[in-house]
């Protein structure tokens, strides 16, 4: 029973726990602080529950859970994840009690409040990673920014109503181009023959990738400007260093740890799979904006003064990175940019983490009034260094393993097409060790010159139990990463797959063209050897001869001449064979003909079979 809806408790527990938190007496601080850890813990301990359980085997969404919400649209609450979305609700659920109880002290106005919003952001959150259905995706993450505008608004620096309006209005911006693109999905289902309005992500799979390019350039680019305001994507970044300098330390890691995962999300889960022919299209784009994020992000982190604003823009430069791997569409590219989210939320939500837990001892986060604090605080200073080298990709730690495979996923990718997109990407790597290491070295050594940094205190037992659990998994994932890339590698090896079966065959896309075939309007044609061409079909996997797929499902095999049209299954034709307007022909070796029959499993001569049940 609790398997079965182990999702929608999922969902449930935080919102009852806001709920709990605003039923509390005003003056109640600790039962508030509590109230929030506990239902947040328990959301952890389930999510928990569930890496445990959850079949890495299966390709599958595993968890569904369908309750129908608008049927004249088939718009329904519908949930599920796989390996790609378990990582990410995990992470979700793991920092956000953290993020809790390391505000235990640093929050004292509007507690109540404060507690809640963190709550009702999780909810939204989680939401983004479960839904299967785009309307159900878009009310999830278009809740994610109320919360999230209060807690910048409310609970952050000085200007902080600045910050949230910004954070608000880029996000927003984006949403509504989304909104149009969903609709317009939905309204081209309705068209196709037998189809209807739908928002459901498994029966859209399906339906989208045969979309005229046209159309569906301008669908994705609806979508992937969403998700790249919200990642950000330079040039969209410029509402991230502010959101990130004003919100309070919760937030930051929230935003950081969890929320840029979103954009990165939306790209691998619906632009790249929903529309393969734009992806390839307007890929090598995307992936130079994201080479140049990683480079300028590195630039702007190294002459930071600010050490918040310094661990700000060294998101641009990280999440550059995970764009990059997931671009590269091959599985080490692809299961990379996933870890790399996870790596991401554990080290910049930590060292938000730690930069917070100095502001709340000396309210300044300017780089120049430090120093020597590894003399003073030396527990401190080893936990920085931990995270800090975690997040230069020092090996052994996490890292080391996403970037890693980033870098192999870029290099070898026939995608990309180029090797240099890695090599300028690595330099990102570089210019991580020189902005980090030298931003550490100004902070914790040297002689201590400021006299307000000689009485500051070492680390309390409260923010051992904030630090050690992330650092332990940052060390968990770098030696031993096959715990969490066996549960993204069927998953992301579907997503690689759904992309090569689902885009039009481009010379590009297709490594095997070895003759003037043509792939037009269709989904797939992995490999032409002769002048086949494939019109508006959804697959053509092997052409070896001047044979031609149109407005048919699958042409798996054609060696000779022979031709599929407006049918759903021509599985092997040997000869000059043409199937027309029929569901199947599955073998045809000579020069037969099935035209408006539905079978015509085996024709060896030259016979004909016309208008046949």
């Amino acid at each position: 029973m609790i398997t079965e809806h182990i999702l929608s408790i999922l969902l449930a527990l935080p919102l009852l726990g806001a709920c709990a938190v605003m039923l509390l007496p005003r003056h109640s601080g600790a039962a508030v602080k509590i109230t929030g850890l506990l239902f947040s813990g328990i959301a952890f301990a389930l999510s928990v529950w569930m890496f445990v359980v959850f079949d890495e085997a299966q390709p599958a969404m595993q968890f569904v859970e369908y309750v129908s919400w608008i049927p004249a649209l088939d718009i329904g609450y519908s949930v599920g994840i796989d390996g790609i979305s378990l990582l990410l609700v995990v992470l979700t659920t793991f920092l956000t009690p953290i993020a809790l109880l390391a505000s235990w002290d640093s929050v004292k106005d509007r507690l109540k409040g404060f507690v809640a919003l963190m709550l009702l952001l999780e909810v939204g959150t989680l939401g983004v990673f479960v839904a299967l259905d785009l309307f159900l995706f878009y009310v999830f993450w278009e809740f994610m920014l109320i919360p999230m505008y209060f807690i910048i608004g409310i609970w952050g620096g000085a200007d902080r109503v600045y910050a949230a309006v910004k954070f608000f209005l880029f996000t927003m911006a984006g949403s509504v181009l989304m909104l149009v693109a969903i609709i317009w999905l939905g309204y081209y289902a309705s068209t196709l023959p037998g189809g209807h309005f739908t928002t459901n992500l498994l029966t859209l799979y399906s339906v989208a990738p045969g979309i005229p390019f046209a159309i569906q350039s301008w669908m994705f680019l609806a979508f992937t400007l969403s998700f790249a305001i919200k990642i950000p994507l330079f040039p969209l970044h410029t509402w991230l260093p502010d959101a990130h300098v004003q919100a309070p330390t919760a937030g930051s890691v929230i935003l950081a740890g969890v929320l840029l995962k979103m954009g990165t999300y939306g790209l691998l889960r619906f632009s790249i799979p929903l529309f393969p022919d734009a992806t390839f299209t307007y890929l090598p784009y995307l992936a130079i904006l994201a080479v140049i994020g990683i480079v300028y992000g590195a630039l702007v982190s190294w002459v930071q003064p600010d050490l918040k604003k310094l661990v700000a823009y060294s998101s641009v430069s990280h999440l550059g990175f995970v764009v990059l791997g997931l671009l590269a569409l091959n599985e080490e590219g692809v299961q990379g940019g996933v870890l790399q989210m996870v790596n991401h939320g554990l080290s910049t939500g930590a060292l938000f983490l730690l930069v917070g837990m100095i502001y709340d001892r000396r309210h300044t986060r300017m780089i120049k009034d430090y120093g020597g604090l590894a003399r003073i605080m030396p527990v401190y200073a080893t936990m920085f260094m931990i995270v800090m080298l975690s997040s230069v990709g020092l090996p052994g730690l996490n890292g080391f393993v996403g970037e890693f495979l980033i870098l192999v996923g870029a290099f070898t990718s026939q995608v990309l097409g180029s090797p240099w997109y890695a090599v300028a990407g690595a330099t990102g790597v570089i210019l991580a060790a020189v902005y980090l290491l030298w931003s550490y070295q100004r902070v914790f050594f040297g002689r201590v010159e400021n006299p307000d940094n000689k009485g500051l205190r070492d680390l309390s037992l409260r923010e051992w139990c904030v630090l050690v659990p992330v650092i332990i998994v940052i060390g968990w994932i770098g030696v031993y990463p096959k715990t969490f890339l066996d549960k993204s590698a069927v998953a992301t090896r579907s997503v690689v797959q759904r992309y090569e079966e689902g885009r039009r065959g481009d010379v590009r896309a297709v490594s095997g063209m070895q003759g003037t075939g043509a792939v037009q309007s269709g989904q797939s044609g992995n490999i032409l050897a002769g002048t086949g061409a494939v019109r508006s079909g959804q697959s053509g996997s092997i052409l070896a001869g001047t044979g031609a797929v149109r407005s048919g499902q699958s042409g798996s095999i054609l060696a000779g001449t022979g031709a599929v049209q407006s049918g759903q299954a021509g599985s092997t034709l040997a000869g000059t064979g043409a199937v027309q307007s029929g569901q199947s022909g599955s073998t045809l070796a000579g020069t037969g003909a099935v035209q408006g029959g539905q079978p015509g499993s085996s024709m060896k001569g030259t016979g004909r079979t016309q208008t046949r049940q």
